[in-house]
């Protein structure tokens, strides 16, 4: 019998949920209780809504790893640590067509692996990972690769990012990853006032439904890449400007 996919954002957090709003609209924190500056939901819908004008499409389309599978999508996530999409995206097309399935890859050379990706940096242990993940898919799995947060994360070298970017873009299902970028941005708009990234996938969560929350993770990426990057943001051409507490802070 096929599993149910999970929807639920860490610590129970979810959009109204008795975790992720508490009573009188404060922003929830790790511990479900209401913090002193209040949420402004009417401004984190606008903050939505002018992000889904700049950068229009699901999170399949504004995601920028090369991918025509859930699979190829996990691997790429993978190769992705500490590394550009540009560069994993050079690399995916010799990898999968040498190991074009999760049943090659769980039986591939490790030697000429490492040499396929060495090139995204820490080749050893993400090699370690696309084996284990992939042996595990096959043992487990079938060879399907998991439609859920729980089985996801059970995957060798597989978080609760990596986990989140599968489901929401390879799957269309709910998952909000939350990378630097979302964590910046987000902290910047005041969306959120934790660093802790499953505390910050928890409050994002609690403000916008769960079929906005992959598209969301994927734009505040694409701005955070293009107009608020961490040192410099470029306020004066900011979609968000008038709305950002923290504009002309940086």
């Amino acid at each position: 019998m096929p599993s149910v996919p999970s929807t639920r954002p860490p610590s129970g957090g979810g959009r109204a949920s008795g975790t992720g709003r508490a009573s009188g609209g404060g922003l929830a924190s790790g511990t479900g209780r209401a913090s002193r500056r209040p949420r402004p939901l009417a401004r984190a819908r606008k903050i939505a809504d002018r992000l889904a004008e700049a950068y229009p499409g699901s999170a399949s389309d504004l995601c920028a790893l090369d991918h025509r599978s859930p699979f190829e999508l996990l691997i790429a996530t993978i190769l992705s640590a500490q590394c550009t999409d540009e560069r994993v995206n050079l690399v995916m097309p010799a990898l999968f067509e040498r190991y074009p399935t999760p049943q090659a890859l769980a039986s591939a050379d490790r030697g000429e692996l490492e040499n396929l990706i060495r090139s995204t940096g820490f080749f050893r242990s993400k090699a370690d990972h696309i084996i284990g993940a992939s042996e595990a898919i096959v043992m487990r799995y079938s060879g399907e690769t998991p439609r859920t947060m729980e089985e996801l994360t059970t995957l060798p070298g597989v978080g609760r990012k990596t986990a989140n970017v599968v489901l929401s873009v390879g799957f269309g299902l709910p998952g909000l990853p939350v990378d630097t970028h979302v964590a910046r941005v987000s902290q910047r708009l005041q969306l959120t006032d934790s660093s802790d990234p499953n505390k910050i996938e928890q409050d994002l969560c609690a403000l916008y439904p769960p079929d906005e929350w992959g598209a969301f993770s994927s734009r505040l990426i694409l701005h955070g890449r293009r107009v608020c990057p961490a040192r410099r943001p470029r306020c004066d051409i900011c979609e968000l400007a008038d709305l950002c507490p923290s504009r002309g802070k940086f």
